[in-house]
């Protein structure tokens, strides 16, 4: 299907241009003209910037958010939080991991992201005993893009032992469980499951290296060359150093030493590198996956931004947990955990008198986009008409031109400025709402309800 589409400005690769017309078809940017006539086309007012991707989501845990805020018995930490966690997710049915993840891909587009990144590791029933399709539940996350219209790249994850060393798994990681064949079987069926989806695409997750051992990674990664291979590591002190016990190495430096790491590659959260691992995962061409509200949330840390971006590093940011649902919020908690931990203003700045948003918003969309391995992250030829207007009248917006928006945005407003969401160049979220948002946020409600009251 063709059609044209008006904006009065937006950002194009070449920076800023007003009067901008989109002809689109199937849902892919065919031209793009600046100063253009309007006649004829679809006229979107606001400010139209690509949409984000996320690149890094586990859908079922939004209906977690808010349930770990009481202090346990002993220090809390990431390891607590995952037993708690752990004793959620086995109540969820597969209509639950749907619903959830259809409201939290709806509260996404409203917040300005358009592509989802799903890792994708709750795979069997409550008891650990694989569905009858081995792809049931990535047919539930299938559906949750489709019925909300975001963008999916789906990687389903391997998950086999419960720690470094081939430690046994404990009961609460039984849903995740797969050997190396039944987990390429599990990638073949998501392929059939996702391929109505439009440009979706699908990848491989091996958890981490506590839960993959190197022998399984190096089978799995061989069987899917040049898919988009995500992995955790080097989130907690505790895994690194149980990464040299066991390994001999830090989880990213043993990455980098054996296992080919390059551009299809997302290191996520990689926060606990010394400089040198710092450098060479700069230089490999990988994304790191930064999911800074997460990370604080978790008290994970904070990753070295400052020296990886210095050294030409690519970053892309996710909302993991989903605590909270905002890309702008994600961008601001990157840039100030740096100005915290180096206590600077405007560390994502490359030089004098840039736009902090800029940088981040733009060094996000690239990252992004290479490591979901959508045609997405700019308004362009070849793109698909994945866009995120932002509210020129907003008061914040109003004063302003130009990367004044995005630092607005990102640093005032955060998702409160997003006005429409165009998904293939079709509306799916006017005057910040979903349309399906209703409904959507009622079948969600009453999961949930039904969920804590279990």
């Amino acid at each position: 299907m063709k059609r044209a589409l008006f904006f009065d400005s937006a950002l194009l690769p070449s920076g800023w241009t007003q009067d901008v017309r989109l002809e689109i078809e199937d849902g892919i940017i065919r031209s793009v003209s600046s100063n253009a006539s309007r006649e004829g086309a679809g006229h979107h007012p606001g400010i139209a910037v690509p949409g984000m991707p996320n690149m890094h989501c586990h859908a079922f845990q939004r209906a977690m958010a808010g349930l770990a805020e009481r202090r346990g018995p002993a220090n809390d930490s990431f390891w607590t939080w995952r037993e708690l966690m752990y004793r959620f997710l086995a109540q969820l049915t597969p209509d639950d991991i749907e619903v959830i993840a259809a409201f939290a891909y709806m509260e996404m587009l409203e917040a300005g992201y358009t592509t989802v990144t799903e890792f994708h590791y709750l795979h069997h029933d409550p008891k650990g005993r694989p569905y009858d399709d081995v792809g049931e539940l990535v047919g539930r996350i299938a559906a949750a893009a489709k019925s909300t219209g975001i963008g999916l790249t789906l990687l389903p994850s391997l998950y086999v032992t419960g720690g470094f060393g081939g430690a046994s798994p404990t009961a609460g990681q039984k849903r995740f469980l797969n050997n190396p064949d039944r987990f390429l079987d599990l990638v073949a069926r998501s392929r059939a499951i996702v391929a109505e989806l439009p440009e979706a695409r699908i990848g491989i997750a091996p958890h981490s290296l506590r839960a993959v051992p190197p022998e399984m990674l190096r089978i799995v990664v061989a069987a899917c060359p040049q898919m988009p291979i995500h992995i955790h590591a080097a989130e907690q002190v505790k895994e690194v150093e149980d990464s040299v016990a066991v390994l001999g190495a830090r989880p990213v430096e043993w990455l980098l030493n054996n296992a080919d790491v390059g551009p299809h590659w997302c290191i996520i959260h990689a926060t606990h590198m010394v400089p040198k691992e710092t450098g060479a995962l700069a230089r490999s061409g990988a994304v790191a996956g930064l999911c800074p509200l997460t990370e604080a949330s978790l008290g994970d840390g904070i990753f070295d931004g400052a020296r990886y971006i210095a050294a030409s590093g690519r970053v892309g940011v996710g909302t993991d947990s989903n605590i909270q649902i905002d890309a702008a919020a994600e961008l601001r908690q990157l840039e100030y955990g740096q100005r915290l931990s180096l206590r600077e203003r405007n560390v994502f700045a490359s030089r004098e008198a840039e736009s902090v948003g800029r940088h981040l918003f733009e060094a996000a969309l690239a990252g992004g986009a290479q490591a979901c391995a959508r045609p997405v992250g700019s308004i362009d030829v070849g793109r698909r008409a994945d866009l995120v207007l932002l509210d020129r009248d907003h008061p914040d917006l109003a004063v302003g031109t130009d990367d004044h928006w995005l630092d607005a945005w990102i640093f005032v407003t955060g998702r409160t400025a997003v006005r429409e969401v165009l998904i293939g160049g079709e509306r799916v979220v006017a005057d910040g709402r979903h349309r399906d948002h209703d409904l959507l946020t009622r079948r969600y409600v009453a999961a949930v309800t039904r969920l804590l009251a279990a």
